[in-house]
């Protein structure tokens, strides 16, 4: 036996045979209980935070980082914007636009949308609309052409194709002789493309930049100027020193800020998903919690020799906590092995279960991530094991407890004008049962 001795009587505790077959199966059901809750809630925070980097990515790709625009007024000199935003080198990449909440009509058939004016030769250095087109091309937006290019879902709804004409109804009103009329605009459909997010495919129409300020008499004025950086965590930064170089009111708007609500609700989500599934976790240690309060109950004659051989009630609550502890850890160790094997090979089970069953889990027609997305991150998995193991132990501490308040063996004590025992018997040892013989 090895020190310390509370240690070394709780180990040998786990790994003795005991009578009590129930109280084994209790404690085999607390580590399955356990180690199945760490491996649900690992799996499931990594395809949520993979489902949350899919729309993170997907959004960016058409939206920018960082816009820099006017305050209250159309920006001016866009050129020397542009010029100025490249000479960072945290900047790769910035373009003009102007941007307009309009009506697009169609056969009877509206749909409110963005209206994004566009130099093509530019927005490539800021989106990947140009490779999301599935129908005509990007540069066929020319000045005075009054082409439309429009997302998947908008062309649909409307029911319009390519060469299709659709007709733009802006909320800007001008004066003419016969009073305030609504300006509205003939375009012709060019294109179509698609994003794989609804945001865009439904609600973006895409028009020659020159075009959209002839329609609003901008003359040579953008609403701004939009950035791709380098690392998008620099993205207000990199707006704000802009906005300072180029002297004057600006308002400087990122990526996080655009979609607040969104970001806010996915990390909502994903913080409810995990209490939830910590209950998992909370039945694996109240089972742990039942095993020992029924161990302890076992070894109470074992308990009483020990605190007659010199234990402490505080080593005989570290004999239990030892033993519970350890349970925790077998099973958190065994669930987080399980959960790093499962979200490695999720996607490959998923098209198992697909093949096997011949059912389509995830309809491309239906949805628009039609896999699951899995993004590990070690620091959901360092909590949630560290979570399990505070939950195991805190499990074992009121067993422990109740094993420390066990008194001593009357049977063994040498009471004052009794006779004292014999030799033999003082030289046999007391051997608690669970112990392996000798």
């Amino acid at each position: 036996m090895f020190k310390p001795v509370p240690v070394a009587i709780g180990l040998r505790y786990l790994r003795a045979k005991r009578r009590n077959g129930f109280i084994s199966f209790i404690s085999l059901a607390s580590i399955l209980g356990i180690a199945l809750g760490v491996t649900a809630l690992i799996t499931t925070l990594a395809v949520m935070s993979g489902f949350q980097r899919e729309i993170r990515d997907r959004m960016l790709q058409m939206a920018a980082h960082t816009t820099v625009s006017g305050y209250g007024e159309p920006l001016q000199g866009w050129q020397h914007a542009v010029t100025t935003a490249l000479q960072d080198a945290r900047v790769s990449g910035a373009a003009p636009y102007i941007e307009k909440e309009a009506l697009i009509l169609s056969s009877g058939n509206s749909q409110p949308a963005m209206l994004r004016g566009v130099l093509p030769a530019q927005e490539g250095k800021v989106s990947v609309l140009g490779e999301k087109m599935v129908q005509g091309e990007l540069a066929e937006l020319t000045p005075g052409s009054f082409n439309i290019v429009l997302g998947r879902e908008l062309a649909i709804w409307l029911g319009v194709g390519v060469g299709d004409d659709v007709v733009v109804m802006l909320a800007d009103y001008r004066n003419t002789p016969v009073g305030g009329v609504q300006t509205q605009k003939r375009f012709v459909v060019s294109g179509i493309f698609e994003a794989g997010y609804n945001e865009f495919d439904k609600g973006l129409a895409v028009v020659p930049l020159a075009d959209l300020q002839r329609l609003l008499r901008l003359g040579e004025g953008v609403t701004g100027v939009r950035l791709k950086l380098h690392d998008m965590d620099q993205a207000f930064d990199v707006g704000r020193a802009l906005a300072l170089k180029l002297k004057g009111p600006y308002r400087v708007s990122d990526w996080t800020q655009d979609n607040a609500n969104l970001f806010r609700a996915l990390k909502m989500e994903k913080t409810v998903m995990a209490i939830l599934l910590s209950l998992i976790i909370a039945m694996g240690a109240f089972n742990l919690v039942s095993s020992q309060v029924m161990l302890v109950t076992d070894k109470q004659a074992d308990i009483a020799i020990l605190r007659t051989l010199g234990l402490t009630p505080r080593q005989v609550m570290q004999v239990f906590m030892v033993q519970g502890s350890l349970i925790g850890v077998i099973g958190t160790i065994a669930g987080v092995i399980g959960g790093i094997v499962l979200t490695l090979n999720l996607d490959r089970i998923l098209q198992t279960i697909e093949a096997l069953f011949g059912v389509q889990l995830l309809p491309q027609d239906v949805y628009y991530i039609t896999g699951l997305p899995t993004d590990l991150q070690t620091g959901d998995v360092v909590t949630i094991a560290c979570v399990a193991l505070a939950m195991a132990f805190a499990a074992t501490l009121y067993p422990a407890w109740r094993a420390a308040r066990t008194a001593r063996s009357a049977r063994t004590e040498i009471r004052s004008g009794s006779p004292g025992p014999r030799p033999a018997q003082m030289m046999r040892p007391i051997i608690p049962s669970g112990w392996p013989a000798r």
